[in-house]
């Protein structure tokens, strides 16, 4: 068997698992897992937070992203598709030249900004009030830096309708886990990356948010405002209801083969 066979093997074992975890949410056709699929987000993120939107009637609103290398893997890019404005955050200053070359006409145009340098619990306000819109409420905020994702969390004192943000599922739903805080710390590349769901979750509840899913690749959760959130989504803010354990070989034998490589160019509805 050749690599190519191999890899398309491991493709479907890893769609065939993936059905298997939604079977066994059937009696809950409302929870958020049953929605993911992928356009540009890493896994089936993009999916999860279009039936987030359309359960809180959202079409068209305002984001920022912080923690999205070269644009063409994120939460936000589909959402610019269909019609959303917004910001790009990275601390990569190599990313400037790349996004600005790829996404110039939308830049130009108005309906994305961009910042470069590093997001910190001290400066995430001000970079906020300087990137959000003045004449709408900021919808989405997604949060990904790899590590000290709830240091940003805790700061927050701007009020999104929904927020992204990466936890480590390492640690099961029973545990609260977080690094010590870092401002200039980054990714090692190890499984010391971030706090476990049930941190996340106390932080988020306790600046107004409550969790309402996670992804089945056990590496992003969401969480909405909890004015909004009603009786929309199936086991809110139960920790150990929604939690999903560490699946990342999905997202190498699933997710990263969906289609061709991911590119951006002109489109007639963007320009």
């Amino acid at each position: 068997m050749n690599i190519a066979q191999t890899r398309r093997l491991a493709s479907y074992e890893a769609r065939r698992e993936i059905d298997a975890i939604r079977a066994s949410l059937a009696d809950k056709p409302q929870r958020l897992e049953h929605f993911g699929y992928k356009v540009y987000s890493q896994n089936d993120e993009d999916g999860v937070l279009e039936e987030i939107f359309r359960r809180l009637g959202i079409e068209q609103g305002r984001f920022i992203e912080i923690g999205v290398e070269n644009g063409l893997e994120c939460n936000s890019l589909f959402l610019i598709h269909k019609g959303w404005r917004g910001a790009w955050i990275d601390g990569n200053p190599q990313q400037k030249a790349v996004i600005e070359s790829r996404f110039g006409d939308i830049l130009r145009n108005g309906r994305l900004k961009l910042h470069t340098g590093f997001v910190t619990a001290e400066n995430i306000n001000e970079l906020l009030s300087n990137l959000k819109p003045s004449d709408a409420e900021l919808d989405f905020l997604s949060i990904d830096i790899d590590g000290m994702d709830i240091y940003l969390l805790q700061a927050l004192t701007h009020r999104p309708k929904v927020i992204c943000i990466e936890f480590n599922s390492k640690f099961p739903a029973h545990v609260s886990k977080q690094p010590v805080y870092n401002p200039t710390g980054g990714w090692r590349g190890t499984d010391y990356m971030g706090s476990s769901l049930l941190a996340l979750s106390n932080t988020a509840r306790g600046n107004g948010y409550t969790l309402v899913g996670s992804n089945v690749v056990g590496i992003n959760a969401f969480f909405v405002r909890e004015d909004l959130v009603a009786d929309l989504f199936p086991d809110a803010g139960d920790v150990q209801a929604l939690y999903n354990p560490p699946r990342y070989w999905l997202c190498q034998d699933h997710f990263s083969v969906i289609g061709h490589k991911a590119d951006f160019g002109p489109y007639v509805d963007l320009t």
